[in-house]
């Protein structure tokens, strides 16, 4: 049918609204009690109630191969990135497809729930029988009703780091993935590292897939291998189609350096994607005290136009031992960590939640605006700093005009001496 109207939600502008959805796109949007209820039948109307009403969420980056395996076949107790590769490396072994659509999908309706419409999701490509790329493709299919998934061609263990990488990624790519990634700080020489950018830009090019590389994960202010990303998708034009993941290292560069790179970035149009709550862990972890947040530029990048998108990373497998598939626990973390816990900080997280990754992902027709497509989201919060300071469950999910999932929030009721009353967490 496609077709619905939320009435009384308010807008992250403050804005309390009627918005009308017909044939999968949003038709109207209107000041509260001037829509149409009526022309709407009854199972197809939600009165959000003063509610915050969002775009759908977007995820830039997961890795849904591994999600699911934290503890198997052992625990990161270093908390390194190091040794989350090498119990990944110890667990994809055996793996098999039927495994890890079954881990994945339970993952994506975790993110369908929190209202999340888009899934960028990396694929390891050094698995030598490519099972982590047939499956992602086959989960693709699979979960198309609730979200529309983005496969990277991730060569988690580098492109050069042993004969056949380079043939697995090409295979990978010649299978159908969307994306394609590489990870230069984790091949052996700073030569490699170069090369794989290299390489993989040429194999974009030749395709004409969008890039998207792990890059400078790390705290060594001696890994600078974003510049050269920057430098070639600004000499080949292909800057708004690439996204530098992590960029870490940033953290640690000298400031004069970091305002050259910052500079160049800009100019390419390459975007940046921030991982909070695997960068805070894994970060800093080889470091005695004071210890480094490890974290990449957020401010200054923003400064200088550079489009940042906002992404989980990892839901409990050997890098992230935690997580539920909800893009405000990231936004949660960051807000701490990137000491963005000012209240005008507010706005720039959402719209990282928001219009940003939905500029990494390459969507068309966004936002909570006439003509565009007719996805939403309503939370259990009466605004958007609300929402973040409770992660507000998602009372409604909407994409092109279909409900995808619905909650019921929990109420709280507390006991006094002169009697019981409800508690609310979320409404403020």
């Amino acid at each position: 049918m496609s077709e619905y109207i939320v009435t009384g939600g308010r807008r992250l502008d403050g804005a309390v609204v009627d918005v009308e959805i017909r044939e999968g796109r949003i038709d109207r949007i209107v000041s509260a009690g001037e829509g149409d209820p009526s022309s709407f039948p009854a199972d197809r109307r939600y009165d959000a109630d003063g509610r915050l009403v969002t775009p759908p969420l977007i995820e830039p980056h997961v890795h849904l191969d591994a999600t699911g395996t934290a503890g198997d076949p052992s625990w990161n107790e270093s908390g390194t990135l190091a040794e989350g590769i090498d119990v990944w490396a110890a667990y994809k072994e055996d793996i098999t497809v039927a495994d890890i659509v079954e881990r994945a999908t339970r993952t994506v309706e975790w993110y369908a729930a929190n209202g999340v419409t888009r899934i960028r999701t990396h694929a390891d490509t050094t698995e030598p029988s490519l099972t982590t790329v047939e499956a992602l493709l086959e989960l693709r299919d699979r979960v198309s009703d609730l979200v529309d998934l983005q496969v990277v061609a991730f060569p988690q263990d580098g492109v050069f780091t042993a004969e056949g990488n380079e043939d697995l990624l090409r295979e990978a790519v010649e299978m159908g993935v969307d994306v394609i990634g590489a990870i230069p700080h984790n091949e052996h020489t700073r030569e490699d590292g170069v090369e794989s950018v290299r390489t993989v830009c040429d194999l974009a090019e030749s395709h004409d897939l969008p890039l998207d590389l792990h890059i400078d994960e790390t705290d060594d202010p001696g890994s600078r291998f974003t510049e050269v990303l920057a430098s070639e998708a600004l000499k080949r034009d292909i800057g708004e189609r690439t996204t530098a993941s992590h960029t870490t290292a940033m953290h640690s560069y000298n400031n004069a350096y970091a305002d050259k790179l910052i500079s160049l970035l800009a100019e390419s149009g390459v975007s940046v994607v921030t991982n909070p709550p695997d960068n805070s862990v894994l970060q800093g972890s080889y470091d005695d005290y004071p210890r480094r947040r490890g974290h990449t530029r957020i401010d200054e990048l923003h400064a200088a136009g550079v489009t940042v998108g906002l992404g989980h990373d990892s839901v409990l497998d050997p890098w992230y031992h935690y997580g539920q598939a909800d893009p405000l626990d990231a936004a949660f973390v960051l807000l701490h960590y990137a000491h963005m816990a000012g209240r005008g900080d507010v706005s720039r997280l959402w719209e990282m939640l928001t219009d940003a990754n939905a500029e990494v992902f390459g969507v068309d027709g966004y936002g909570l605006r006439e003509g565009a497509e007719g996805s939403l989201v309503v939370f259990d919060s009466p605004d958007g700093f609300n929402a973040l300071r409770t992660r507000a469950p998602r009372t409604l999910v909407l994409r092109d005009g279909e409900p995808t999932a619905r909650t019921e929030p929990a109420r709280t009721t507390v006991h006094r001496d002169d009697g019981s009353r409800a508690v609310d967490f979320h409404r403020g």
